[in-house]
């Protein structure tokens, strides 16, 4: 067993396992994009990022991929990983507005603006679709092509490929394939219509007093000003 700090919490897991593994073991949510438990951890999204260690020495890591050792100390929500998120979800709004998932990511974590350019591409570059023709359904039909910001998924020399099954599994898995509520009808890159309370603890905090979901502390504000 490997023993670390994990909010302040003196932890347990088994060799071998990531941080995001251990925190969804112990009830902390980290949001992800390009992770599936029954799929091999890849790192694309960098949402799952964490930051270990301590004062200026910490650095951020990605949860899914970085795996527990011996005397660790792990920040889920400090207020740096917070503002990174934040940042990340406003960059896939502005790649792929059109997607439920990353709509409904940015409202859960109260992002309300996109100052980037938008793209409206169908695809965020996550792999899940590559990595469940390959280990999943054993197609390797589809993998990336091109470098930089040519790099794009297709198969191989761009021509039809003899290993797809039509399965639809690239197309069940994909995050940018689920429509936002409003179809092509869409107006603004933002919805927000699922918005939810922002966590008040990180305006007095480095870090997130809470780690529920939803947060126990923000559900008794909302009933407070539900009242009045």
């Amino acid at each position: 067993m490997v023993t670390f700090e994990l909010n302040g919490l003196e932890v347990s897991v088994e060799e071998g396992t990531t941080l995001l593994e251990a925190a969804k073991f112990y009830g902390i949510e980290i949001p992800t994009l390009c992770y599936n438990e029954s799929l091999s951890p890849y790192g694309a999204c960098r949402l799952c990022l964490v930051e270990i260690g301590t004062s200026s020495r910490s650095r951020l890591v990605s949860s899914c991929t970085y795996r527990a050792t011996e005397g660790l100390v792990v920040r889920t929500h400090t207020s740096r990983v917070v503002q990174v998120r934040k940042v990340l979800i406003e960059m896939y709004l502005a790649t792929c507005p059109s997607s439920k998932v990353i709509q409904d990511l940015a409202s859960k974590h109260h992002v309300t603006r996109v100052r980037f350019k938008q793209k409206h591409e169908d695809c965020i570059l996550c792999g899940l679709c590559i990595r469940m023709c390959d280990e999943q359904m054993q197609g390797k039909a589809i993998d990336y092509v091109g470098r930089g910001d040519k790099r794009r998924i297709s198969t191989f020399f761009d021509k039809k490929s003899e290993e797809c099954r039509y399965c639809g599994g690239c197309m069940y898995i994909c995050p940018a394939c689920q429509a936002r509520c409003q179809g092509p009808s869409e107006k603004e890159a933002v919805c927000n219509a699922c918005l939810n309370l922002s966590p008040p603890c990180l305006e007095h905090f480095d870090d997130v007093m809470c780690y529920m979901d939803p947060c126990v502390a923000c559900e008794e504000k909302s009933d407070r000003a539900c009242k009045k």
